[in-house]
């Protein structure tokens, strides 16, 4: 493909990206992997340009635009060398017309950006979520030791216990290391998320919202397998990827429960009380992952951030009943919002006034509230709050 050929194929991506996140559609990941599979004329400089291009296009506007064109023609600001190619030439952008407007710059939504400020994120902050995200590996301590660890490439010790770094892109997939169940992809903060859980061998621990089960397969390698360990989540599709990847991890004490959203206690009943642990993952804006998914905050609005709060209010009024006397309750959410973070657990407490928190001590991060706050800028991982609530005896 031309490079102006590569303009286009983009803004048409872009095109596909903008009408998915008004849609709250598939997201630009997918959205390329399908173009990929079905194009492959298309080789790999291609694909990897276009990815960039692509990316960066989404990066440099703030409001959603109006369309692709537009999104590009943002970025051209930045890069003449992109300006140039909306020459008219085959298969590329025609040329621009005299009226043509880029779209406007900035981190995010005007309200979002409110919010963001509202919560002392602006500036420096804001600008580095997003940055574009390294790639973090958890050793697996079911089957190696970081220090024993001899990876293709070089990486990077993180501050916690297992993290190590690579540079974005790094193709880990490929490595015998991972395809034997010695390493996963996760972020540096969300492996200190797993670690004030505070999980030991022999206790009983639930994952609530378990996703497709990248804590609680940390969760599982923290208990050397051994206790019990529930994964419960309302969405089959990705509870059914939990499976696999714990069978190429070596984890052998998890049990994975689907729930029935609005009836959750009915496929939880036994473990009333019953949990030295309950981790809560909860549903939320993701305003702490944009490095990874800047489309995201594209597809939130007041509306959508009401209803999150909402379910994230729901799913502690669950957690609370499963935790023992004396019992840990450990709130995440990967959102810089205080809505979301600090606000729901002054809320929790307001409500339940015997239940108290805990100190955190991680190896990251800062206090907010009455937990700790993760930023991209501050601790080079994704956005964090991470709280931690004691039962009462």
């Amino acid at each position: 493909m031309t490079p102006a050929a590569r303009v286009q194929t983009s803004i048409e991506l872009l095109d596909a990206i903008i009408g998915s996140a008004r849609s709250r559609g598939a997201p630009a990941d997918r959205i390329l992997a399908d173009w990929f599979r079905n194009n492959r004329y298309a080789g790999s400089k291609d694909r990897r340009a276009i990815r960039d291009l692509v990316f960066s296009a989404i990066r440099a506007c703030g409001p959603v635009p109006q369309n692709g064109r537009e999104a590009m023609l943002r970025l051209a600001e930045t890069d003449a060398g992109i300006a140039v190619l909306f020459d008219g030439s085959k298969y590329g952008p025609p040329v621009l017309g005299e009226d043509e407007q880029a779209a406007a710059g900035g981190i995010a939504p005007a309200w979002l950006v409110s919010k963001l400020a509202a919560s002392s994120i602006g500036g420096s902050e804001a600008e580095a979520l997003l940055d574009r995200a390294p790639l973090d590996l958890r050793v697996n301590a079911l089957k190696a030791e970081r220090s024993g660890l001899n990876p293709p490439e070089t990486a990077e010790p993180m501050a916690a216990p297992s993290a190590l770094r690579l540079p974005t892109g790094t193709q880990v997939g490929q490595w015998p290391a991972f395809r034997e169940g010695q390493i996963e992809v996760q972020d540096t903060g969300s492996q200190l998320a797993c670690l004030a859980v505070g999980a030991q061998p022999g206790e009983t621990v639930v994952d609530l919202c378990a996703g497709a089960g990248g804590k609680t397969l940390a969760l599982a390698a923290a208990m050397d397998n051994l206790g019990r360990l529930v994964a419960s989540d309302t969405d089959r599709g990705r509870l059914s990827r939990l499976e696999p990847r714990a069978e190429r991890a070596g984890a052998n004490n998890i049990e994975s429960r689907l729930l029935d959203p609005k009836r959750e206690m009915e496929s939880l009943a036994d473990l009333k009380a019953q949990a030295d642990a309950v981790l809560v993952d909860a549903p939320c804006s993701g305003t702490g992952t944009w490095r990874r998914n800047p489309e995201a905050r594209w597809r939130l609005d007041e509306p959508e951030l009401e209803r999150l709060g909402e379910l994230q209010r729901h799913v502690l009024e669950i957690a609370m009943q499963l935790v023992k006397p004396g019992g840990r309750l450990i709130y995440v959410t990967c959102s810089l919002l205080d809505e979301e973070g600090p606000g729901q657990i002054d809320a929790f407490l307001e409500r339940y006034p015997d239940w108290h928190e805990n100190d955190l001590t991680l190896p990251l991060g800062r206090a907010r509230g009455k937990g700790i706050r993760l930023t991209p800028f501050h601790d080079g991982t994704d956005g964090f709050f991470i709280a931690s609530l004691s039962a009462p005896c």
